[in-house]
């Protein structure tokens, strides 16, 4: 039986169909379609039965799982990890380097795949992948180990790709910025793995087992799980399949405006005329009256993922629209991914022997502030660019995501400046540090869930491209920012070394155009 949808065929002053006023029985109700693009203008939270609930929740549980092996070894390097290893300092650097290069390359090469493939297979074939390097995570016995697992387990860090690819081909653009954020925004592995590292320790395992352990009780089947789940109960388009998500009327008036549209074998295959068929679990419905062709304010509202040619790939990487939310990017995820990386092991270094009972695990929950700072931060980032979106057009969302890389940026420099002037024997102020780096880490978040929201709207034919692109520049700006703490020692120059690089490369953005919806 298909799901039944509310298809909202109201038009506005202008003659659009536009999204319904909020009401809090959205959030269990059916969704609201767009009946142009079957995309949803609401998120019909609590109502597993409906097919964009279901892929809104599956999208953010693959990337959580993910999480929970890709970044689970910096909290516990501090000690069990890198004792247990005997590793130097600049191994631990290499190692954090090792993962989010990965990262990086794994990225660019899902963006494509996610949009000839669909993301939901994507999605489920990577966590199945990521289930094995993290498995045999115990297996590290040195450095040289340590980094080939971590580069394997950095595959993982590419769920992120098909997880905002899926929020974008399901939700509208008056709420897909908040879609994104909120699938985007979990980064808890600090407080889970260093909890379960503590609740085995204190159920007798020794230091080099319970690490161990961890990761082969936590991570390992629950990927498997979770892509198993993936396959089963996810849908891969609003129109059905994947190959048949050119069936929509925004294809046919895509092409009336003059855009090409380039089909595979499978997709024509699945081609056809008649948008009234039921797919899958979604009923496509046409637009209400053919005769009045709704009007179309932006690329968004009738964009359809296509395959990736040579020809759309040159006009990608030539498209300053590409640039724009990937450099703001690079700075705002790549701040995250530094003081993640980072804080536990300053931290630790500079109050173990000064706060009395201040050890690894005390320093993983201090870092696990800012992972959870992402729950609240990143949505209400998206949520906020999507308010300016309906108010001063994609202008509004650029402006705001550039302006929280500045604020970020400026913290950064705050922070590292007062590390450099609170040097031994001195100590800094855990308080006062903690709050400086939580400023800078909520702008940060609120940065990456702005960055997408404003995504869907630069090269929307190509939005997994688009999304691998992107995100592969959050992890350029991790690695960049590692390679500043790996060559130079004093944490608080790199800190604000880091600070100077993001504020020049939001200022420098700001010149770039963006299209008025």
């Amino acid at each position: 039986m298909p799901t039944s949808l509310q298809v909202d065929n109201s038009n506005s002053a202008d003659g659009t169909h536009g999204p319904p006023t909020f009401k809090w029985s959205y959030l269990w109700s059916p969704a609201v379609v767009n009946p142009v693009n079957l995309k949803s203008y609401t998120i019909p939270l609590f109502n597993l039965r409906d097919p964009y609930a279901r892929s809104f929740h599956l999208s953010w549980l693959g990337f959580f799982v993910a999480f929970l092996s890709w970044f689970a070894f910096p909290p516990l390097i501090p000690d069990a990890i890198k004792s247990d290893l005997r590793l130097t300092n600049d191994q631990v650097a290499n190692s954090n380097i090792v993962a989010l290069t990965a990262t990086l390359v794994v990225r660019f090469i899902v963006g494509p795949l996610v949009d000839h493939y669909g993301p939901r297979k994507v999605m489920a074939c990577i966590l199945i992948i990521g289930a094995i390097p993290s498995g045999l995570a115990g297996t590290a016995h040195n450095a040289q180990t340590l980094y080939i697992l971590r580069f394997f387990i950095g595959i993982l860090g590419g769920t992120f790709v098909p997880c905002q690819a899926w929020t974008s081909a399901f939700f509208d653009k008056n709420c897909v910025g908040t879609a994104n954020a909120l699938v985007g925004g979990w980064g808890a592995t600090f407080a889970i793995m260093t909890s379960l590292y503590e609740g085995l320790r204190s159920r007798g395992l020794s230091q080099h087992s319970a690490w161990r352990a961890a990761f082969a009780i936590v991570p390992a089947p629950i990927l498997i799980f979770v892509a198993t789940l993936t396959l089963i109960f996810g849908q891969d388009h609003p129109a059905g399949k994947w190959s048949e998500r050119h069936n929509l009327p925004a294809t046919e008036l895509a092409i009336k405006k003059g855009h090409e549209a380039h089909l595979d074998s499978d997709e024509k295959k699945a081609e056809k005329k008649d948008y009234g068929i039921e797919q899958g679990q979604v009923s496509v419905h046409p637009v209400d009256n053919p005769e009045q062709e709704p009007i179309v304010k932006s690329t968004v509202d009738v964009a359809v993922n296509k395959s990736l040619t040579m020809k759309t790939a040159l006009q990608i990487l030539a498209n300053p629209l590409t640039w724009l939310p990937s450099l703001a990017y690079f700075t705002t995820f790549g701040v995250e991914l530094a003081i993640d990386a980072k804080m536990a092991d300053v931290l630790f270094t500079l109050f173990n022997k000064n706060i009395r009972g201040f050890d690894q695990t005390m320093a993983g929950y201090y870092t696990s502030i800012f992972g959870f700072l992402n729950f609240v931060t990143r949505p209400l980032g998206g949520y906020i660019g999507d308010v300016v979106y309906r108010l001063y057009g994609t202008k509004g969302k650029k402006y705001w995501t550039l302006l929280c890389g500045l604020v970020m940026g400026v913290c950064c420099l705050a922070g590292g400046f007062y590390l450099e002037g609170n040097t031994s024997p001195k100590v800094p102020h855990l308080a006062t540090l903690m709050g400086i780096f939580s400023v800078a880490a909520i702008f940060s978040e609120f940065g990456n869930g702005a960055n997408f929201a404003l995504v869907p709207h630069c090269n929307a034919y190509n939005n997994g491209v688009m999304s691998g692109i992107v995100g592969s520049f959050g992890n350029l700006g991790g690695i960049v920012f590692a390679l500043v703490f790996r060559f130079q020692t004093e944490s608080g120059k790199g800190f604000w070394i880091m600070g100077v690089i993001c504020i020049a490369i939001n200022v420098l953005l700001v010149i770039i155009r963006v299209p008025k919806y």
